[in-house]
Parts: C-alpha cells; sequence; structure tokens
C-alpha cells in the first residue's frame, strides 16, 4: 500500500507540473509530452525544417539527468546493453511515427483527455488494442534476448550529451534554430523547464512510472500499480485545467490536435504495440537511458531520427488532420512491427523446428 500511495503522490506531482508548466508558457495540454519535445529537439538541432517545432526542450534533458542523478545515489546505476541494438532503433523510429501520427505520446495522450479533447479516447482505444497484441506476443515468448554489463562510462555518456546539449542551449549557440511561431515557439523558461524534468526523471525513477507497463501489467498480471500513477496524472491535470480555465471538452478545435479518428486509433496502436516490445514507454526509454541502460539510448536515438523522418518527408500529422504520406507510412510500420514480433517469438521459431524435425 505504501509503493501504491508513492505512485499515487509522483503521479499527482506529475499532473500539476504539466499544467503548471503550460501557465508558463508550453502549449495547451502539452505541458509535458515526451514525443513533441524530441521532435522539438530533433528540430533545434537542424535534423529537420519544420518552422513551428524547432526547440532544445530543457525538459528532456531533466528526465534524463533526474534519473541519472537519484540513480546514481541509490546504487542503481548500471550500465548495460547489447540488446538486439538495431531492432530497438527501427522501434524507435516506428513509435514516433506512430505518436505523430496522433500528436503526442502515452503522457500526451492522458493530459489531452485531462483537457477535454475527446480524440485522446480513441487513441487510448489503440492504445489498448497494440498493447494486447503485444502481451500475446509476449505470452508467444517474444524476446530481444539479454543485455551485457558495459565499462560505466558508455552508460555516462547519454547523460553527458544531455548536459553538454542543455550548455549549448544556455549560452544561445548559433547553430541551434528555434521556432518564433507555432507549438515550438511556446514554452517555459530554460530553468523552470529544466527544474520541472528534475523532478519528473527522479519520481519517474523511483516509482517507474510506465503507462505501457502499467496496463501490460494490468493485462497480465492484474496489477494496477503502475496504472495508478497515470491515473493521478489524469486526475490532477484534469483538476488543475478546471481551476485554470484551460479545460475544453469536445473533439473540435482541441490544441495542436486532429480529429481523424481512424488514424489516431491506429497510430496508437503502434506505439502500444511497439513501446510493448520495447519494454516501455518513450517516458521510460528516457529514464532507462539515465540509468545507464544504452539499448534504451539506442531507442530513444531511433525516436530522434523517427521525428526527423517524420517532418521531413511529410509523416506527421496537424491540427488539419492526417497526411497521406504519414497513413502509409503507420502501415509500414505496422508490418515491420508484425515482422519484429514474429521474428523474435517462439511462434516463427516452433515452425522452424517443427520443419526440420519432420525433414529429418
Amino acid at each position: 500500500m505504501n509503493e501504491k500511495k508513492g505512485i499515487i503522490i509522483a503521479g499527482a506531482v506529475v499532473g500539476i507540473i504539466s499544467v503548471l508548466l503550460v501557465i508558463f508558457g508550453n502549449p495547451v495540454n502539452m505541458g509535458f509530452c515526451i514525443a513533441c519535445f524530441i521532435r522539438d529537439i530533433a528540430g533545434g538541432i537542424g535534423m529537420h525544417r519544420a518552422p513551428i517545432v524547432q526547440y532544445i526542450r530543457p525538459e528532456i534533458i531533466g528526465l534524463v539527468l533526474g534519473a541519472f542523478i537519484i540513480s546514481m545515489k541509490s546504487k542503481e546505476f548500471q550500465a548495460k546493453g547489447g540488446s538486439s541494438p538495431f531492432t530497438r532503433f527501427v522501434l524507435g523510429i516506428g513509435v514516433m511515427i506512430g505518436a505523430l501520427m496522433f500528436l503526442g505520446c502515452p503522457l500526451r495522450m492522458v493530459l489531452r483527455l485531462a483537457g477535454g479533447d475527446l480524440n485522446a479516447i480513441l487513441g487510448i482505444a489503440g492504445f489498448v488494442v497494440g498493447i494486447f497484441v503485444g502481451v500475446y506476443f509476449l505470452n508467444k515468448g517474444f524476446n530481444l534476448k539479454r543485455n551485457y554489463n558495459l565499462p560505466k562510462f558508455e552508460g555516462y555518456l547519454f547523460p553527458i550529451v544531455n548536459l553538454g546539449l542543455f550548455v549549448l542551449l544556455l549560452s544561445g549557440f548559433s547553430m541551434l534554430i528555434f521556432s518564433e511561431e507555432g507549438p515550438g515557439s511556446m514554452h517555459a523558461p530554460i530553468w523552470i523547464a529544466l527544474f520541472a524534468g528534475l523532478i519528473v526523471g527522479i519520481l519517474a525513477q523511483k516509482t517507474r512510472l510506465c503507462m505501457v507497463g502499467g496496463t501490460r501489467d494490468m493485462i497480465m498480471f492484474k496489477d494496477s500499480y503502475l496504472l495508478s500513477g497515470f491515473l493521478a496524472i489524469l486526475i490532477f491535470a484534469f483538476i488543475g485545467n478546471l481551476i485554470l480555465g484551460y479545460f475544453n471538452l469536445g473533439f473540435a478545435e482541441q490544441p495542436v490536435a486532429h480529429t481523424d479518428g481512424l488514424w489516431n486509433f491506429l497510430g496508437m496502436v503502434l506505439v502500444g504495440w511497439g513501446s510493448v516490445l520495447l519494454g516501455g514507454c518513450p517516458l521510460r526509454q528516457l529514464i532507462l537511458a539515465g540509468e545507464g541502460n544504452a539499448d534504451s539510448a539506442v531507442t530513444v536515438m531511433g525516436s530522434l531520427i523517427g521525428a526527423a523522418i517524420a517532418h521531413n518527408f511529410g509523416l506527421a500529422s496537424s491540427p488539419a488532420g492526417a497526411t497521406t504520406n504519414g497513413k502509409v507510412a503507420v502501415l509500414i510500420c505496422l508490418v515491420l512491427v508484425i515482422l519484429i514480433s514474429l521474428a523474435n517469438s517462439e511462434i516463427l521459431i516452433s515452425k522452424k523446428t517443427l520443419t526440420k524435425s519432420r525433414n529429418n
């Protein structure tokens, strides 16, 4: 009960911080969004040229550094990796493409619902379906194989890179790109955003906060521990939005969202399914990378590349709706996820073994 109380308190704090970040300048219903903020960072370092989504988001840096600091303090930091890294890289790309079809990660999906955006219901439905499919393959023996202990410096590199990026942001490095309009131009002051990220990073590391893990655990084990944290985020963000006048119930005219229900659904099917195979949602991948997990760092890099691909090739949705290129990309990514699921589960392995035995 004490553990559940802890994650509920953590969720409440994350929900409140997400609303407060909107007061300080972040877009409405986007106080904290892992996919959106990684996309902005990709634009900020010139990996894509969409002018309205380019900014180095200190919240992401804070998440990584917060997880790093608390894991070092609690002696949970461990440099490890080598578990199908390129497969994880490809899955990171796919999850990001799905998220940018929906226009948000699982955390923003909850925050959108807390702000009255009913399009998020279609996203949640797709997300749950994707997790159900992922769990099916887990039950069929899906496994990306074991990881290995690595030199400690390998685990330090990802936090060091994030710290370096923050120094460049503070210095106003001339090669960085900053949006002058649109969501990328809307942001909280640097130090407030960093502090918010640090708090969320520490809480997420200590409680293992992960919506994919929570939904998966509820399906597989009837364990509501992780899911209770996201329910707390929903409730407290909802209360905050009501008090501050950000709540707007409906489907139409929601901030940075579209009303194409089918593609909201399919985008989050891809996010849920891919994240189950990876072992955690985009938030969890950042926290694990901060703890020294090189496989999660590779996944985050895949997400960064996925964001660049999405905006360079017109795959990302906009308030006008899903693009044709984006629809094709989501379907291609779903096929890739099916192939990855089959290739790494006992379904395909058992069939190969049976065929060999028959031939012998």
